[in-house]
């Protein structure tokens, strides 16, 4: 992430500086921004974990599809191992803090997808060999 930009403000004890986030980019996304943010999002996303289960949810074949739009908008399809998940509510929302760390993402949409059904076989090999399911 690149450094916070400084600004002062007027308090009720006189001036201070804060630190604020950058503005996100006013053009859409270049070849070369995409290819930074896809990093970024498998970096983020990778810090996400289903707490029933010792691996990441990118590594579990939980997202399904993601999209930067011109705007800087992230989109999100993900799903779940079961419907029934007990934090059905909250992963998206981790999803969504994770990605909003990253750098020009305005906005993070993510969207809870069921079809198709989650299977063992998205699961990349690193997460089937941390299971032991080979």
């Amino acid at each position: 992430m690149t450094e916070n930009m400084k600004t002062e403000v007027e308090t009720q004890t006189g001036r201070d500086v804060i630190d604020v986030a950058p503005a996100a980019p006013t053009e859409k996304p270049t070849d070369k921004d995409i290819e930074r943010v896809t990093a970024e999002v498998i970096s983020q996303i990778k810090t996400v974990y289903d707490p029933e289960i010792p691996v990441d949810i990118y590594e579990l074949g939980l997202i399904y599809k993601v999209e930067l739009e011109d705007d800087w908008t992230l989109k999100v399809d993900m799903t779940l191992t079961a419907p029934g998940c007990p934090v059905a509510g909250e992963m998206p929302i981790w999803v969504r803090d994770a990605c909003m760390m990253i750098d020009g993402v305005r906005k993070v949409e993510v969207d809870m997808v069921f079809d198709p059904p989650w299977t063992p076989d998205l699961m990349s090999d690193e997460a089937r060999l941390e299971l032991n399911m080979f």
